[in-house]
């Protein structure tokens, strides 16, 4: 299998990988708010509470999150597809179509999440073609929503019925 064959069949398990659905948000060096939708994240540490994303070095948004102190943590809900997908693009204007504004750690906070953890970073990680940040939470707050699930370039609702197993 060549490379680029072996690079598409990555791709096709990895979209088949369901996971949930984040947009990470901070500001540029000129303090405008930046964000973008993010589903390589995860959680690190209980103590202290830390998480992790990633970020492709090509990314318009490199330097912002490199240079930030900070940033924060959207876990969207299932009924913010729209806004998953504004920030998923190439538009420049993304947060001319949220509901935001700057919290009290200076980073843009869109409304409506699922969950928001507002973080400090406390380390990078070169990978490959791809930057690791990991954040310590400073704050953090929750919604009664339910969670957006992405698979196969599909986002939505985790399907009613989804088997339930216990211990």
């Amino acid at each position: 299998m060549s490379n680029q064959e072996t690079v598409e069949v990555f791709k096709q398990i990895m979209g088949s990988y369901p996971t949930g659905v984040t947009i990470i948000t901070t500001v540029n060096e000129e303090g405008s708010p930046v964000g973008l939708t993010v589903n390589s994240f995860a959680s690190v540490s209980l103590d202290p509470l830390m998480v992790l994303w990633c970020l492709d070095r090509k990314s318009s948004h490199i330097s912002a999150f490199k240079n930030s102190i900070g940033f924060a943590v959207h876990i969207l809900a299932a009924d913010q597809s729209e806004l998953c997908w504004t920030f998923a693009g190439k538009s420049l204007d993304r947060f001319s179509k949220a509901d935001w504004s700057y919290s009290d750690n200076n980073l843009p906070v869109i409304s409506g999440a699922l969950g928001i953890m507002e973080c400090k970073t406390v380390q990078t990680i070169d990978a490959g073609d791809h930057i690791i940040f990991i954040g310590q939470i400073l704050d953090i707050n929750k919604q009664d929503k339910e969670p957006m699930l992405y698979f196969r370039r599909n986002v939505g609702l985790i399907p009613a019925g989804w088997p339930v197993l216990s211990k």
